[in-house]
């Protein structure tokens, strides 16, 4: 089992004829996503080929689905024309869109986040790696072979980052990875995904990565609290982060003490959840917290 994504999920494409849409179309493909057409009203009928598999590209997403039972869609197109696009997978009723575009201006995320939850679409980003499920899909950006299938679930702000843990835990492997993206406004949180995992019985560990500003992991830790009782490990970016400065993410600015790593890493420990200081501390907190989980007696 697995999160939001599987081997069953027929995935679109929107923006698959562009430069990235056709690299990462290739990669999704190579890692057994089953890419069922492309979207672009300019190129609609054509087929692209992909070494050995021939993608049909549709004039619109609900032609796609109509063709093809599309289920999941992957947005790569400019950020002008993004909030559209979702608005566009919503409308055809496709059940999650993941909204890779970077840049994406805040009004618009917000006008299409709302819609989408509206209407009963799971958004994962914008501006995000997209997610993965090693051995089965791949909706995204996120490198398929760094690791494979297990059974940690990872939730993550930091592309970079999910693929630091990824790869540190290889060994182990894990159920779902999921990109959240960094923007102040996104789709899927990190309480959907902990959610999420803790529901589902192939996850025997969570693994949570969060960065500078906002409340996001303040309101994940209460979460834990209350609803969680999986192990969590956690990692918060930006301990040496300068006050005041934006870094990276727009969402990763912090203002006082309010927002910082220190502050978000004191909130997720008051609650049981153990936070490295660096990836590779977190990747040993890991593996020694699921050393005790495997031997501890069975009640």
């Amino acid at each position: 089992m697995a999160i939001f994504l599987t081997k069953e999920s027929r995935v679109l494409v929107q923006g698959m004829t562009g430069g990235e849409g056709m690299k990462h179309t290739r990669r999704m493909l190579a890692a057994g996503t089953d890419v069922v057409g492309g979207v672009n009203p300019r190129k609609a009928g054509r087929t692209v080929d992909f070494d050995d598999r021939a993608v049909p590209v549709f004039g619109s997403v609900a032609d796609g689905v109509r063709a093809t039972g599309a289920d999941v869609t992957v947005v790569f197109v400019p950020p002008a024309f993004a909030r559209a696009a979702v608005v566009e997978a919503v409308d055809a009723g496709i059940a999650l869109a993941v909204v890779i575009t970077e840049g994406i201006p805040v009004h618009d995320s917000v006008a299409f986040t709302s819609y989408a939850r509206k209407k009963g679409t799971r958004i994962v980003g914008p501006n995000c790696p997209g997610l993965i499920t090693p051995g089965q899909s791949n909706a995204g950006i996120i490198p398929a072979d760094i690791t494979r299938s297990g059974r940690i679930g990872l939730v993550s702000k930091s592309g970079t980052l999910t693929y630091q843990l990824m790869h540190e835990l290889r060994d182990i492997g894990f159920s779902t990875c999921v990109g959240i993206g960094g923007d102040p406004v996104v789709g899927t949180t990190h309480i959907d995904c902990l959610a999420a995992f803790q529901d589902d019985p192939d996850t025997e560990l969570i693994v949570l990565i969060g960065e500078i500003g906002g409340d996001a992991e303040e309101r994940a830790a209460a979460y834990v609290r209350e609803h969680v009782t999986k192990p969590v490990v956690g990692y918060i970016a930006g301990f040496t982060a300068p006050e005041g400065r934006t870094m990276g993410h727009a969402g990763a600015i912090v203002s006082g003490s309010a927002g910082t790593a220190q502050a978000k890493k004191q909130s997720l420990e008051a609650v049981g959840v153990k936070v490295g200081d660096t990836p590779t501390e977190t990747a040993r907190l890991v593996l020694a917290l699921l050393d005790t989980v495997r031997e501890a007696p069975r009640a």
